[in-house]
């Protein structure tokens, strides 16, 4: 299967699984992991032969400490993203239902399922150096390399490779979905048009962004990644402080969620945001650009920018919330009234 034809049967899928509602988004999502563990499973078996387990990390200590913070910002950026969308999904949910066990089995879900396929990645990524038919593959591109860890299998592992490419769909289909409700919450008129009519457009311009960069998608992708998680390390700062800190004891007023004139300004907000990605250009190290802070750690720096997030955003809300909370009745934060779109 080529490349461009792939992008078009992901595409075309994952229209149909968003553009007819959340049921059957629900019901695709339960059991699509289920392949996609069978075929991981296989790829261990088959390549676990090859994996270097004893050659030690290269490079002085402090390159090897910066190296290890850039991969876990990567991997964590890649994980926090549900966080943006996961507001959507679980609007839907009864009220009744549990926080603490909706919390575990999310964290439980998002951590098992990154450890299992980041483990087979990190082995098949140390066999490189001693493999050749693995140095080869990965010059040509990371799916290629997949591919090979199945070669063993012949046409049984080819196979393997073409079901592990269709599960970008469960991948996709979130934010797909997702993307819908963002165009519908840009103003009134947007809100009118129907959701399908949102997500067809979003497919039309991932296929075609897709198809346009297919020679360079690792590389945009591994590029674009970490920048998805700076916001949203943001994003988590800042509502995790409002929902703790100061709408603890207040609580939310959710009838109002769609009322423009009762809204708050959100200006503590918008100042943590804007400094944090201030910080961001300090403490980001990319193969593209490598901040100040960054270079303090090793040869190719490190990436500090989420607990550069997380800390600078603590501190700096609380000191200009006044601003954003008291200039208009604030019975629930913007952030929080996006969310409940769903249920216009």
């Amino acid at each position: 299967m080529s490349v461009v034809v792939g992008i078009i049967v992901v595409a075309i899928i994952s229209w149909v699984v968003t553009t007819f509602g959340i049921q059957i988004f629900h019901s695709y999502e339960r059991y699509a992991f289920i392949p996609q563990l069978i075929v991981l499973s296989i790829l261990y078996g088959v390549s676990a032969k090859h994996f270097d387990l004893t050659t030690p990390s290269q490079g002085d200590s402090r390159t090897i400490i910066g190296n290890r913070i850039s991969f876990f910002s990567l991997c964590l950026s890649a994980a926090i993203t549900y966080a943006g969308g996961a507001a959507d999904f679980f609007v839907y949910y009864p009220p009744s239902t549990s926080r603490v066990a909706l919390f575990v089995l999310s964290t439980l879900g998002l951590v098992t399922s990154f450890t299992f396929a980041l483990l087979v990645g990190i082995g098949l990524a140390s066999a490189i150096p001693s493999t050749p038919s693995f140095s080869t593959a990965y010059d040509t591109s990371q799916g290629a390399l997949l591919v090979t860890g199945f070669a063993s299998l012949n046409g049984f592992g080819k196979f393997c490779g073409v079901v592990i490419a269709l599960g970008l769909v469960a991948n996709i289909v979130p934010p797909t979905y997702v993307s819908g409700i963002n165009f519908q919450i840009l103003g009134r008129i947007p809100e009118r048009i129907p959701r399908f009519i949102w997500n067809s457009i979003g497919v039309i311009i991932f296929t075609v962004c897709a198809l346009a960069g297919r020679d360079h998608l690792a590389a945009i992708f591994t590029n674009f990644l970490a920048l998805m998680g700076y916001w949203v390390a943001i994003w988590i700062a800042i509502t995790l402080e409002e929902h703790l800190i100061f709408r603890r004891s207040r609580g939310y007023d959710w009838t109002q969620w769609n009322h423009q004139n009762k809204l708050p300004l959100g200006l503590s907000a918008l100042v943590a945001f804007l400094v944090g990605w201030a910080g961001a250009i300090l403490c980001m190290a990319q193969k593209w650009y490598i901040g100040p802070i960054a270079k303090l750690v090793g040869e190719f720096g490190a990436d500090v920018c989420c607990p550069f997030f997380l800390i600078v955003t603590r501190f700096l809300s609380p000191l200009s919330s006044p601003a954003s909370l008291h200039p208009r009745p604030s019975p629930i934060p913007k952030h929080f009234a996006i969310s409940l779109n769903l249920r216009a």
